[in-house]
């Protein structure tokens, strides 16, 4: 919280904001959203009562999405929502002013928040839109009110909660029933669930459907790209013109990721050319592919920082990017969650994507990645734990000068502490690994 923010008590599953309202004002809230009166508020400081302070921070998000004029995108997808709004982000803010939500704010806190949060002299606003369950994004693209709305790709991803991977779409798709009249839906036309989120689109009040992907019939088409262990040389088509651009970001599913960047872009009445340059300079961040050099011994090994979050999709794009990195490579894998019954068989799936990148060493951590383990030959069988803190020195004392050490798990399972032990081998070299 920073002086003169306001602070809102929502009362979540583990926590009451009210019991933090005085800690709030200690530190420079200008006032507080309560449905009750708080323990611990100064007496002078300005409360505003309210029957229900989730809903008030709707009416708040509602009421900053009324008085903007900006052109906005809804971002949802299993797989590379949070890269896919950050990517946009970056080349938007290079023609005009241009808001996206913070890190992965996307739930029934996060977008209102975000909305609310959104500057009136902003020209672009991206929200990202997350789920768990059906019917979420249907209520948050409500408040969004997208003009344009994309899907990045369909994947197992929360199966716990859905009863296949279509019911997946079906869920993601409904980020088309918020979307402005005469709005656009950008649609990955590769997936195999196309149809469906058509389907879905063509019913909402969209009034264009623009496609992506590999197929020949995609509306931007990817028509050849040379994958590099740093970047990536794009040549993509619209309408028979050529476009070509580098991403600076490597591997072959932000290649497909550009694609709907650029999508997004023209769809909001940016300028493609300058969105496509400005993609060579984009790099990626922590916990999302960030790339670093550590000091290990008397030499240097490769970090590739994947650890913020994972589904099968995103482990196999990962494993494939580790493929390309020379040296000895070495991943630390912890679970994949929210995977219900399918998870030992989807954990266990990923040897094959193992085996294709050529990957040396397999550490893993808790009983998701047991699976795995079980799956991989002896050889490959670098170590496993129940919890991320034990793994860490298993990986520390494994790690020599020249590999390359992809690290990534779910959120829950708290990878970020096997980068962090990486990291404090020794004194991490400021600039990035050359190309």
């Amino acid at each position: 919280l920073a002086p003169g923010d306001l602070f809102v008590a929502l009362t979540g599953p583990n926590q009451d904001g009210h019991a933090f309202v005085g800690q709030a004002f200690d530190r420079g809230a200008a006032a507080a959203v309560v449905s009750r009166m708080p323990e611990g508020a100064p007496d002078d400081s300005g409360l505003v009562m309210v029957a229900d302070t989730q809903a008030a921070l709707e009416g708040l998000g509602r009421a900053g999405r009324l008085r903007t004029a900006a052109r906005i995108a809804g971002v949802t997808g299993s797989v590379g929502k949070t890269g896919t709004k950050e990517a946009l982000r970056h080349v938007l803010s290079r023609q005009a002013p241009t808001y996206a939500s913070a890190a992965s704010h996307n739930n029934h806190w996060g977008v209102p928040l975000s909305l609310a949060r959104l500057p009136t002299g902003a020209r672009f606003g991206v929200l990202e839109l997350g789920m768990s369950h059906a019917g979420e994004i249907a209520a948050l693209t409500r408040l969004v009110r997208p003009h344009v709305g994309v899907i990045t790709t369909i994947a197992p991803a929360h199966l716990e909660f859905f009863p296949s991977v279509a019911a997946i779409a079906d869920a993601k798709s409904e980020i088309f029933a918020g979307i402005e009249p005469g709005g656009v839906a950008v649609i990955n036309r590769d997936s195999e669930h196309y149809p469906r989120m058509r389907a879905h689109a063509e019913r909402c009040r969209a009034g264009r459907i623009v496609t992506f992907g590999r197929d020949e019939a995609a509306d931007w088409r990817l028509a050849d790209c040379q994958l590099r262990p740093e970047l990536s040389e794009v040549v993509a088509v619209r309408q028979g013109r050529r476009v070509a651009y580098r991403l600076g970001t490597p591997g072959e599913h932000l290649v497909l990721n550009s694609l709907a960047v650029l999508a997004v872009s023209e769809a909001l009445g940016a300028d493609v050319a300058q969105a496509a340059a400005a993609l060579g300079d984009l790099r990626a961040t922590a916990g999302r592919g960030e790339r670093r050099r550590i000091a290990v011994g008397s030499g240097y090994a490769v970090l590739l920082d994947e650890s913020y979050n994972a589904n099968p999709a995103s482990m196999r794009a990962a494993l494939a990017l580790l493929g390309q990195l020379p040296g000895r490579r070495i991943a630390v894998l912890g679970d994949m969650l929210e995977l219900g019954q399918a998870s030992g068989e989807l954990h266990a799936g990923l040897a094959e994507a193992v085996e294709r990148a050529a990957v040396d060493l397999v550490f893993t951590r808790g009983p998701g990645m047991a699976h795995l383990r079980d799956a991989l030959p002896a050889g490959r069988r670098g170590g496993h734990a129940v919890d991320s803190a034990a793994l860490a020195g298993l990986v520390a004392d494994a790690v020599r000068p020249g590999d390359a050490v992809l690290v990534k798990g779910s959120l829950g399972s708290a990878m970020a502490r096997v980068v962090t032990a990486l990291k404090t081998l020794g004194a991490p070299v400021a600039a990035p690994v050359a190309c």
